[in-house]
């Protein structure tokens, strides 16, 4: 809990009225998001302004990904994943994803309500979650998956973790089985992701049936800058949202599982990436469980995580079978943006892989 409280001091609380009036108390102007980047030129030169993004950013290592159908293309780990020890990230190492993990559960539920097991539409007070709300209104699944929760229900956009996580209770009822040992069962073992798994600081990571030692000792370690690195213990929860670890090659692999429908028929998966639209037809900067945007003119769908010592970034162009993945062990990747407003341009991260290979010309690497 007090974790949770620092954390969300140190982000402010993000509230967006789906009508487009810009009231975020980030400390970040909701400005408008005509930022251009130049695309790289070349491979090469995009790997470098990586390189540059990462050391201003003072990111002690990232590892990145890139997938093109069903296929990775390219990959890259720049940094040190252990400071001490002066171990290099790889394209293996595992990271902490922090919210990227909605995603994840998000599918979860998803599936369930195709099996006729949960509704979108069910009030949450059948699960036994108890939120206030306005007089006559019902807070339903939809909405905790939305967040468009708080308020009139369904009318404001509120990107909030903590009723994320009330989801819990949803897919552990409709599921007969708790979070992790549906996630393992649905996702992580029937796509082979053996380097994925719930916080090894939780009791849920013995689902997994890893070794935890040997686990860990791939992980990157956690740390802070404040003029020097400082190590840095991670936060010890999972919940619907935040608490998973993997690598950037296993988050890619789950991409790229959603895109040849092996997790989601195909209207479930386009309503998840569709963003919310109020009865008043105005447009919200999420759909269920990812955040949707629309980029020169091209539709993106994303999401980030943001927690102590990490941050993380998925962006997916489904039009193309198109996926990115950049994963970090600080927050670096992710603090210094409104991303939780929707404001995918504002992260020069996102911009540099935007505009080099999907705006931009420069062809996708090919894989060696």
């Amino acid at each position: 809990m007090k974790l949770r409280k620092r954390l969300s001091r140190r982000l402010g609380k993000v509230v967006i009225p789906v009508c487009g009036l810009c009231l975020i108390t980030l400390a970040t102007s909701c400005g408008g998001d005509d930022i251009t980047s130049a695309p790289a030129a070349s491979v090469p030169e995009f790997e470098q302004r990586l390189e540059e993004l990462r050391a201003s950013s003072h990111i002690p290592a990232i590892t990145a990904v890139i997938s093109n159908g069903q296929a990775i293309v390219w990959t890259k780990a720049y940094g040190m994943s252990d400071i001490t020890t002066q171990r290099a990230a790889a394209d293996t190492t595992v990271y902490h994803l922090a919210s990227l993990t909605k995603p994840f559960a998000a599918t979860v539920l998803l599936q369930l309500v195709e099996e006729g097991k949960v509704s979108l539409d069910d009030p949450i007070s059948m699960y036994g979650i108890n939120l206030p709300g306005p007089a006559g209104t019902v807070i339903r699944v939809r909405h905790l998956l939305s967040h468009t929760s708080e308020g009139v229900p369904g009318s404001v956009y509120s990107y909030n973790g903590d009723r994320f996580a009330l989801l819990e209770a949803v897919i552990a009822q409709a599921a007969g089985k708790p979070l992790d040992a549906a996630l393992q069962e649905r996702i992580i073992t029937p796509l082979g992701l053996h380097r994925t798994a719930p916080n090894p600081q939780s009791a849920s990571f013995g689902v997994s049936g890893l070794n935890k030692t040997a686990f860990e000792s791939n992980m990157a370690r956690g740390y802070s800058w404040s003029g020097e690195y400082h190590l840095t213990a991670y936060p010890t929860s999972f919940s619907p949202a935040a608490g998973l670890t993997a690598s950037a090659l296993d988050v890619a692999a789950f991409s790229m599982a959603l895109d040849r429908d092996a997790l989601l028929q195909p209207a479930t998966k386009a309503l998840a990436y569709a963003p919310v639209v109020t009865p008043g037809g105005q447009i919200s900067p999420y759909g269920l469980g990812w955040f949707s945007t629309d980029y020169k003119g091209v539709r993106i769908i994303w999401h980030y995580g943001l927690w102590v010592a990490n941050s993380s970034l998925i962006i997916k162009v489904p039009d193309r079978g198109l996926t990115f993945v950049v994963l970090a062990n600080t927050d670096g990747l992710s603090s210094p943006y409104p991303l939780a407003s929707g404001k995918l341009a504002r992260s020069p991260w996102a911009r540099l892989f935007l505009d080099t290979f999907v705006i931009g010309s420069l062809p996708l690497p090919t894989p060696e």
